[in-house]
C-alpha cells in the first residue's frame, strides 16, 4: 500500500473511502466539514456507530462530495487513546476495507490531530494488518488496497513518520514470510539465502559452513545439527553505517524442531517451523536499518540448523565443548535453542561489540508464564533494559522483565560437565536465560523470550493468524533510540 500526503479537504478528495476516526466522547472536530457530510454524521453517530474501539461502520458519502464512502473508525474513550489504538483502528479499518474490494482510500486526521497522535500510527497499523501469506495457494485473493492518502498540508515530520513505518512495516511482512514458510521450503541454505538477498553497500553477508564452525569450536551449535542431512549454516550479517563498536543481535535460527531424540509431542509439531522466528526478526531489523541509512553498526547472528532425530543425533546424557571452552551435558535435546545461541553469543563477543541482544523462542515455560501477550525479558545491564523497555512500549511489543538471580545458576549444574542444558521444570524460563547469561559474561546483554508471542493462534487488528513479525519493530526502535 502507497502512503501519500494531499493538502485537500474530506469533501474534495477522490477516493473510494474517506476513514473519519471518532472517540466515542464526541465528534467536536468535525464541526468544520461540510454541510452534507455534518449530516451524515449527525444520522449516523450514537445510533448506528458509536466510536468504540475497533468499531467501523461503512456509509454511502453523499452526492455532493467527491469520496464514494464514508468508513466511520472507532477509537474507543477519548481519554483512553494511545498510539496503539490509532494503530489498532488502522489494522481493523484496512483489513474491512480490503474485504469489500476498496483499492483507493483517505484518511482525515482533524480527531488525531486534536488529539496530539501522529496519523503514521494508523497507517502503520494498516500496513501491518494488510499482510497476507499466499504463496501456497491456488486461488490468489484478489488485490489489497492501494493507496492511503492522509489529507494534510505537507509536513516534514509526517512525511519522514509514513516513510519510517512504511519501512519497518516491509521488513515486518518480510520476516512474517520467512517464518510461515514451511520448513521443506525454510531450511538453513533458504534462510542463508534470504539472507544473502539483502546485501548491499553497507550491509555484507558471510555464511560458516560445518567444517567453519568445526574449526572455531563451535561444538555446542554443531551437536544440534548432527541428527540433519540439510548443511548447518551460521550466518553473519554486518551493517556498517557507523565506526562504533557494534550492536550484535542473535536470532535463534532453528528451522525446523522436532525436538531431537527428545522428541515433540505430535499435536502442534507443524508450527515448529516458526523456531526460526528469532533469525527473521533479526533480519528484518538488519533490513530497515539498512533502508533507513541509520547511523549505527549492526552484526546479525543466525545459528541455523534443523533439530532432527536421526543414528547420528545428540543423544540425552553426550557432552560437548562450546566455542568458549565451557563442557555442556546435554540432558534434554529439545532444549536445543540455548545450545546454538551460547556458540553464537561467543562468538559476537570477540567483536568487543556494545550489547548483545539475542532474541528467541526459547522455552515453552514462557508462554505458560506470560501467555501470548509479552516478551520475556532478562539481561545483565541495567540501562540496556531500561532501553528495550522504553523501546517496546513505544511500539507495544511489550516486555516484561524476569529476575536473573545467581542463584539459577545452580539449577544448571552438572556431575560430568561445567553445566547442562536443563534444569527440569522448576524455573526453565530463567534458568535458560541463566544459560545464555553464561556465555555472555560481563558483556552489556540482553535476552528477549519471544515463544509465546512469534504465533498468533488468532487474528488480531493489525496481526493476522500465523507469523506475527514480533522483534522487527522492537529491534527496529531500540536500534534507533540506543545511547
Amino acid at each position: 500500500m502507497d502512503l501519500k500526503i494531499k493538502n485537500v479537504g474530506e469533501k474534495d478528495c477522490v477516493c473510494e473511502a474517506l476513514i473519519l476516526p471518532f472517540t466515542e466522547d464526541s465528534p467536536v472536530p468535525y464541526r468544520n466539514l461540510c454541510p452534507s457530510l455534518s449530516g451524515l454524521i449527525k444520522k449516523v453517530y450514537g445510533k448506528e456507530f458509536r466510536g468504540r474501539k475497533n468499531e467501523v461502520f461503512l456509509m454511502p458519502a453523499p452526492g455532493d462530495v467527491r469520496p464514494a464512502r464514508v468508513l466511520f473508525a472507532g477509537l474507543g474513550k477519548r481519554a483512553e487513546v494511545s498510539p496503539e489504538t490509532v494503530r489498532q483502528a488502522g489494522g481493523k479499518s484496512a483489513v474491512y476495507l480490503r474485504g469489500l474490494g476498496i483499492r483507493e482510500t483517505a484518511l482525515s486526521p482533524v480527531l488525531l490531530s486534536s488529539l496530539g497522535v501522529s496519523p503514521a500510527y494508523f497507517a502503520e497499523g494498516a500496513l501491518l494488518g494488510l499482510y497476507t501469506y499466499s504463496r501456497y495457494r491456488t486461488e490468489k485473493e484478489n488485490g489489497t488496497i492501494k493507496n492511503m492518502t492522509v489529507l494534510s498540508r505537507p509536513a516534514k515530520d509526517l512525511s519522514s513518520s509514513l516513510e519510517r513505518v512504511k519501512t519497518v512495516a516491509s521488513a515486518v511482512w518480510f520476516s512474517r514470510d520467512l517464518v510461515n514458510t514451511p520448513a521443506n521450503d525454510m531450511t538453513p541454505a533458504h534462510l542463508a539465502k534470504a539472507a544473502q538477498s539483502l546485501k548491499g553497500k553497507n550491509l555484507s553477508v558471510k555464511v560458516l559452513e560445518r567444517k567453519d564452525a568445526q574449526r572455531l569450536g563451535m561444538g555446542s551449535y554443531l551437536s544440534v545439527a548432527k541428527g540433519s542431512h540439510e548443511p548447518p549454516k551460521f550466518i553473519i550479517l554486518h551493517y556498517r553505517g557507523s565506526a562504533q563498536a557494534p550492536v550484535v543481535l542473535v536470532g535463534k535460527s532453528i528451522t525446523f524442531d522436532s525436538g531431537g531424540l527428545s522428541l515433540k509431542p505430535a499435536e502442534g509439531m507443524e508450527k515448529m517451523k516458526y523456531d526460526m522466528a528469532g533469525g527473521a526478526a533479526v533480519l528484518g531489523a538488519i533490513k530497515a536499518a539498512c533502508e533507513s541509512r541509520l547511523p549505527v553498526h549492526l552484526v546479525g547472528i543466525l545459528p541455523a540448523t534443523e533439530n532432527l532425530p536421526g543414528g547420528s543425533a545428540t543423544r540425552p546424557g553426550d557432552v560437548v565443548r562450546a566455542m568458549d571452552g565451557t563442557t555442556i551435558e546435554i540432558t534434554n535435546t529439545d532444549a536445543e535453542g540455548r545450545l546454538i545461541v551460547a556458540d553464537a553469543i561467543a562468538y559476537g563477543r570477540r567483536l568487543k561489540p556494545r550489547v548483545i541482544i539475542d532474541i528467541a523462542t526459547l522455552t515453552g515455560a514462557c508462554s505458560i508464564a506470560l501467555g501470548s501477550e509479552a516478551i520475556a525479558m532478562m539481561g545483565n545491564d541495567r540501562k540496556i533494559i531500561g532501553q528495550m523497555q522504553k523501546s517496546a512500549d513505544a511500539v507495544f511489543e511489550r516486555v516484561w522483565e524476569m529476575p536473573l538471580y545467581e542463584e539459577y545458576a545452580e539449577y544448571l549444574k552438572s556431575d560430568i560437565a561445567d553445566i547442562k542444558n536443563a534444569a527440569g521444570r522448576n524455573g526453565s524460563l530463567v534458568a535458560a536465560a541463566s544459560f545464555l547469561g553464561r556465555f555472555a559474561g560481563d558483556t552489556p546483554w540482553v535476552h528477549l523470550d519471544i515463544a509465546g508471542t512469534a504465533w498468533a493462534e488468532k487474528e488480531r487488528p493489525y496481526t493476522p493468524k500465523g507469523a506475527t513479525g514480533i522483534g522487527v519493530r522492537l529491534l527496529s526502535q531500540f536500534i534507533r533510540e540506543i545511547k
